[in-house]
C-alpha cells in the first residue's frame, strides 16, 4: 500500500483509539453506586492561588465499596476541598472529621439506575458518532490523494477497506465498554 495513504490509516487509527479511550474515561465518572476515586478526578481546589487538580493535593482513596477518603497533605485544605465537592453537585456529602473527608457513596434507586443505563447509552452513540467521523474524514482524504494522482483507484479502494475494518473495530469496543458498564450500573 502506498506510503502516504498508510499515513493517512494510522493517524485515523490513533483518532479512534483516543475516541474510546474518552469514551472509557468519561463512564468512569458515572458511578455505579460503588465507591471510586475517579468520581472526584474532575474537582479542581484552589491551591495557594492556582486551580490544582484534587489527587495532587491529597491522597483520594477508598476505604470500602461504598466509601472514599480524602486525606489532605495540608490540613488547612480540608475546608476548601470540601467546599469544592459539594460545589461540583455530584450528589455527594463529605464529611469533615478534621484530619480526612469521608464521603459515602449512597446506594442507587432502580430508577437511578435506568437514568445512568441511558446516559452510558447516549455516551456510547457519541462515541460511535466520533469514530464514524473520523473514518468519514480518512475517506475523504483518501479520495482526494486519488484525485491527485498520489495513490491509483485500487489503492483507494483496499486504504478505504482497512479504515472499515478498523471502524468496525473500534465500534465493537466500545460497544463491549457500553456493555461492561450497563452490568455494573444494574447490578444491584
Amino acid at each position: 500500500m502506498n506510503e502516504e495513504a498508510q499515513m493517512y490509516i494510522d493517524e485515523a487509527e490513533e483518532k479512534m483509539k483516543a475516541a474510546v479511550s474518552h469514551y472509557e474515561s468519561g463512564l468512569s465518572k458515572i458511578r455505579a453506586g460503588k465507591a471510586s476515586p475517579a468520581i472526584l478526578a474532575d474537582i479542581k481546589v484552589d491551591y495557594y492561588g492556582s486551580e490544582t487538580p484534587l489527587s495532587q493535593v491529597a491522597n483520594v482513596g477508598t476505604t470500602d465499596a461504598r466509601t472514599i477518603v480524602v486525606q489532605p497533605w495540608e490540613k488547612a485544605m480540608l475546608p476548601k476541598i470540601e467546599k469544592e465537592i459539594l460545589k461540583a453537585n455530584l450528589g455527594l456529602t463529605p464529611v469533615n472529621n478534621g484530619e480526612i473527608l469521608r464521603i459515602t457513596v449512597p446506594a442507587l434507586t432502580e430508577e437511578r439506575r435506568k437514568q445512568l443505563v441511558k446516559q452510558v447509552k447516549a455516551e456510547g452513540e457519541n462515541a460511535k458518532v466520533a469514530i464514524r467521523n473520523i473514518r468519514k474524514d480518512a475517506n475523504n482524504t483518501l479520495k482526494q490523494l486519488e484525485k491527485d494522482n498520489t495513490i491509483t483507484e485500487d489503492e483507494n479502494k483496499q486504504a478505504q477497506e482497512v479504515v472499515q475494518k478498523l471502524t468496525d473495530k473500534f465500534v465493537a469496543q466500545a460497544d463491549k465498554i457500553s456493555e461492561a458498564k450497563e452490568a455494573e450500573i444494574l447490578k444491584v
